[in-house]
């Protein structure tokens, strides 16, 4: 499986130590995604926050999409849970203008990849929040972040981040444009928001 959309909402993060799960449940399957859900929680039942995803079951070889169905004469269909709401707003398309700034440009590696030589998906997130400084964050916890995934990037890529602002209050969407080692065309790879509380 591999995610295409996420987002995620906390209205508390967990303080340090604070013992606290991770729940999540399949929402619905389509032929080649499923909707999970998930739902930080500690043992006393406070819930800080929820998540929802997007996934694709990819076939390791082809690179292509997989019909979930076909598999197990679709054995998905039993671990879809109709019955528990996860409240957070679906992730849509992140919209941005050409206004947006370049904010940084950086070089990618070893550690930036997964076990299939793509740029990490949680390494796209810690670059994406890199964007703001440390002294931001004291004055401005994360609310909503949301990443939309539209193509791969690979170690030697160069990545650049534009940043652009919106109408609503401390709300910033970003767009990650790579330019491989051996192409002078850039792509865009994702699209992600931010919102601060």
């Amino acid at each position: 499986y591999i995610c295409g959309i996420s987002s995620i909402e906390m209205e508390e993060m967990p303080q340090m130590y604070t013992k606290f799960n991770v729940e999540t449940w399949v929402e619905s399957a389509m032929r080649y995604f499923t909707s999970r859900n998930f739902r930080v929680v500690d043992n006393s039942g406070k819930v800080y926050g929820y998540g929802r995803s997007i996934w694709a079951m990819i076939d390791t070889e082809s690179r292509q999409p997989t019909d979930i169905y076909a598999i197990d004469n679709g054995a998905i269909n039993n671990w879809i849970v109709i019955d528990k709401d996860c409240p957070i707003d679906k992730g849509g398309r992140v919209k941005m203008s050409d206004d947006a700034e370049l904010i940084r440009t950086i070089d990618t590696f070893y550690n930036d990849v997964d076990i299939n030589g793509h740029i990490n998906s949680v390494k796209y997130i810690e670059h994406v929040l890199d964007l703001w400084p440390l002294e931001w964050y004291r004055e401005h916890p994360i609310h909503r972040f949301e990443i939309a995934y539209v193509a791969e990037a690979h170690q030697g890529d160069r990545l650049s981040f534009y940043r652009e602002k919106t109408t609503e209050a401390n709300e910033f969407c970003i767009r990650i444009v790579k330019l491989s080692p051996d192409s002078d065309t850039s792509v865009e790879v994702c699209r992600s928001k931010v919102v601060f509380k």
